[in-house]
């Protein structure tokens, strides 16, 4: 294993991750009713998750071009990590969402 597939794998997880806590820090600006602070951490947590999708798009392609990837329980963790974070980040913008709404109808 190479220093390239460690960093591929790495800048997953580590995008990854920071979208996910992003988004978290949103879900706590909407309950305080913050939703100019909760959009603005939705859009660096959306900037996160479509580079970790990027890096992983990249990998694909290459894949698609004959360069074959190794997978092991690196890369199974880092594709965890990114699935996640997208499934956590749907969640969070609906909670966003309700919290808006209850704040309107209040």
């Amino acid at each position: 294993m190479d220093d390239q597939y460690m960093n591929v794998v790495m800048g997953i997880i580590m995008n990854a991750g920071n979208a996910k806590g992003l988004a978290h820090e949103a879900l706590e600006a909407a309950k305080k009713d913050d939703f100019e602070k909760a959009d603005q951490f939705m859009t660096q947590s959306n900037q996160a998750l479509s580079e970790a999708h990027h890096i992983q798009s990249d990998m694909l392609t290459k894949e698609a071009q004959g360069e074959h990837t190794e997978v092991n329980l690196y890369m199974v963790h880092a594709q965890d990590h990114l699935m996640t974070a997208i499934t956590y980040q749907d969640l969070i913008k609906e909670f966003i969402t309700l919290y808006k709404k209850n704040v309107s109808e209040s």
